[in-house]
This record gives structure tokens, sequence and C-alpha cells, in this order.
């Protein structure tokens, strides 16, 4: 799997020292570089890349903006490079694959890759298989019924969803049970899973960890917050339509003015 890669900086200087650093990779064909953010917008949207280093502080249009630029098509994913550690929260609130500080660490230049070779491979099973029931649907539309209908039972059953997640952290192995788990918040590919009395780092996406979960039991509550509605105690008003969700163990989570209907169901 060749990954198409374009770099993203105004600095030329930085452009070359990442371009040194990718040679060892050989599954990483840089496609372009660019030095500002409206030419990014334009190669990306041009040359459909797999991957996009991307710095933050450009005159101009910075990085952020030229993810919003690229929006109305299917995006690459976005690794973020700069020498301003305090833009890493809003890095990772982009959904970027990691944040890479100047000048670039070679070992956690080779773990980003590791985490984009595995969003990459995801992204394709998904499309294969979405093809594979086209065709099916095609050459076998009875079969492909049946199937539909029995993915419908398992949505009501729940049955498709996670009981156990077995969460790697500090060298240890700990198998959760879903139920026990009273909130969830997420920084870029890292989920802090917390319980009554413990919380863990779990290496995922929260859109990949969204789909192990019944949403009729957890359900987001702010865009980098999941929430267990069965393990929710009370429920505190805040200030500009915000409120505060009590969980059994008393801690308190805040509940954003998008997810006010969320609330909605312990008011009634």
């Amino acid at each position: 799997m060749i990954i198409r890669t374009i770099l993203v900086d105004d600095e030329k200087l930085a452009i070359q020292g990442l371009q040194l650093r990718l040679e060892k990779f050989a599954d990483v064909e840089i496609i372009d570089t660019c030095a500002n953010g409206r030419e990014a917008i334009r190669k990306i949207k041009t040359e459909k890349p797999d991957l996009v280093f991307l710095d933050i502080q450009m005159p101009g249009f910075d990085g952020f903006s030229v993810v919003k630029g690229v929006m109305d098509i299917d995006p690459p994913l976005f690794v973020f490079v700069t020498a301003y550690q305090e833009h890493a929260v809003r890095a990772f609130e982009a959904n970027a694959v990691n944040y890479l500080m100047k000048p670039v660490d070679e070992d956690r230049l080779a773990d980003t890759l590791e985490r984009v070779r595995a969003r990459l491979g995801e992204r394709r099973l998904a499309e294969e298989a979405e093809r594979l029931k086209l065709v099916l649907a095609e050459v076998a539309p009875d079969a492909m019924a049946a199937m539909d209908d029995e993915a419908e039972d398992a949505d009501a059953s729940g049955g498709r969803f996670e009981k156990l997640i077995n969460i790697k952290d500090r060298g240890q192995i700990f198998r959760v049970e879903v139920d026990t788990i009273e909130h969830i918040e997420a920084a870029g590919d890292y989920m802090c899973i917390r319980t009554a009395n413990n919380s863990l780092i779990l290496r995922e996406t929260m859109k990949d960890l969204e789909r192990r979960l019944d949403p009729r039991v957890f359900q987001r509550v702010h865009r980098s917050t999941i929430v267990n509605l069965n393990l929710v105690r009370e429920v505190k008003p805040h200030t500009n339509g915000e409120c505060f969700l009590v969980l059994d163990s008393g801690a308190q989570v805040k509940v954003s003015r998008s997810y006010r209907e969320v609330v909605a169901r312990f008011v009634h």
C-alpha cells in the first residue's frame, strides 16, 4: 500500500527536512509540496492524497483553515507539524492523526506512520465492503435482503455492540465491562476511559469507539465526551443553556448546548 503524501509548509527548509526523514519509509510517496494554505487546498482537491503533513502557522490560510477548506470532499488524513505546543489541543479536536513538533523526532514520525497505515487500512476495508455489497445487491438481491434483515435484528437486540473492552495501559491489559464505563474523554487518537474507580488510556479514535458502543446507552454530550446515560444520577443546569451531568461516582460532565437534546430525556 503506497501512501500518497503532500507536504505543506511555508518554510522551504522544513519541507526539505521532512522529505529527508520520510525517505526511509518505502511506502510513503511524496507527490507534491505546497508553500501556503491556498495552494494546499487546491492541490489536495486535485491530487486527492492519502496523507497531508500540514504546518499550522502560515501566512494567510493557516493549517486549520486548510482542513476546513477541504471538508467538501472526502478529506485525506492530516498530521500537523509545528513549532508551537499550544496548538496541540486544536489539532486533536480537528481529528488529526497526530501532532508533531519541529524538529520532527524520527521515532515519533515512525509511530505516526503506523497510525496512518492502520487508519488507511480501516478506510479501504470499509470501501471494499461497500463495493461488495453493491455487487451482491445486483447479482444476488435475495441474499442481500436476507443479510440486511439479519443486520437489523442484530441492531435491535444490541447484539453487535461490545460488552467487554480490552485496554492495554501501563504495560497491562485491563478487561473492562462496558456497563461500568461512566464516561469517555477524547484527545486525538487516544480515549480516556473512566469508570467509578479507574482511568485508562485506549489508543483509538472517538469515531471508531462509538461504533463499538450501544448508542441507546452511550451518547455524546460534548464534541470530545461520551457519557453512559444509565449512570447519570442528576442534571445540574448551568449558564448559557449548558448543564452538568452528575454520575454515580459523583463525577460531573459538562453538556454543551449542541447536545441539549440528550438531556431532555431526563427532565420529562
